[in-house]
């Protein structure tokens, strides 16, 4: 999201002083990458954030779940606090909710899928296994997760990073030029004032 919020008018800076959350590179995309989700074996990072703008929490929600094609059959997908409401079996919801009070916002989405791996959600792999599948994959895709890995923020510093730029060389510089340059413009104008962040890795 931070490179490319697609659909999301969120504005173009994203502050670092969001949330504490376990984040890792553990969710099997269909572009072929291993995406950053809340991952329980993660170390706890100080993740990034924007303000969106929307009229309501339940446009916000709307507007995550398209960016992150989301089917409408999962709305548990797509997490949200706001003030007055939240779902304590949501993983984290707690801690999100009292970040969002000290900072007197109105409410935060956040994107809520779970890690995945062969298919199997919930299931985290291993390093040996994630080394395994992305040197595996076909050589577009296999540039494509590299793109991601080395566009991700620094601040995601885990084991399997670790490991993918020691054996891989996927390190942040040039190889992240195609996402970052996919980052688009200014978000357009919302038509309210209500201020529900969007929390992002």
């Amino acid at each position: 999201m931070i490179w490319k919020p697609g659909v999301l008018p969120v504005e173009a800076r994203w502050r670092r002083d969001g949330p504490d959350l376990p984040i890792d590179f553990a969710r099997e995309s269909d572009g072929g990458e291993l995406a950053t989700v809340i991952c329980s074996t993660a170390p706890v990072t100080r993740v990034m954030w924007s303000l969106m703008r929307s009229d309501s929490m339940a446009c916000a929600r709307e507007l995550l779940r398209q960016r992150e094609k989301i089917p409408s059959s999962q709305p548990w997908s797509v997490g949200s606090v706001a003030q007055g409401t939240l779902d304590p079996q949501l993983p984290h919801a707690r801690s999100i909710a009292a970040w969002a009070r000290a900072q007197g916002l109105d409410g935060v989405v956040w994107t809520a899928l779970p890690p995945r791996f062969q298919g199997e959600n919930g299931r985290i792999p291993s390093i040996e296994e994630a080394l395994q599948y992305l040197q595996a994959l076909p050589e577009q895709r296999r540039r494509h997760a590299e793109h991601y890995v080395c566009a991700t923020p620094r601040f995601v510093a885990t084991a399997l990073r670790e490991t993918l730029e020691r054996q891989l060389g996927w390190t942040p510089g040039p190889c992240a030029a195609p996402l970052l340059r996919a980052r688009q413009g200014p978000p357009r104008p919302g038509t309210s004032r209500r201020r529900s962040p969007t929390v992002g890795a």
